[in-house]
């Protein structure tokens, strides 16, 4: 894996999570909105659109770089349309990011020949 994918995945990554949990808060704010006079979904809102349009835009760079199938693309978008999708997302990419050092560092040692 060459650092531009590396760093791709790394930015999506960085961005689940937290696209994840603003989702949730929005969640939160949309019920108190409803049922108190607590209103904080115009600024949670713009947060989650904010986080969002950073998850898609590294999505699709991901995607690019990372020559992924159809299949895990999908999957990775319908992740951040879920309110906790974003937490699988961030373990997902997390894990092919350890697998990539993993097999880097056994290509160097000549262990594998991939």
């Amino acid at each position: 894996m060459d650092i531009k994918t590396a760093s791709a995945l790394r930015r999506l990554r960085l961005v689940s999570a937290p696209e994840a949990i603003s989702f949730l808060i929005l969640l939160v704010c949309s019920v108190l909105k409803r049922t108190t006079d607590f209103n904080a979904v115009p600024v949670m809102g713009a947060v989650h659109g904010v986080l969002f349009v950073l998850y898609v835009l590294f999505w699709a760079d991901a995607w690019n770089r990372a020559k992924w199938p159809l299949r895990t693309a999908a999957l990775y978008f319908v992740l951040s349309v879920l309110p906790t999708g974003g937490f699988f997302a961030e373990r997902m990419l997390r894990r092919e990011a350890e697998d990539a050092v993993i097999a880097s560092r056994a290509r160097n040692e000549g262990i594998v020949n991939a």
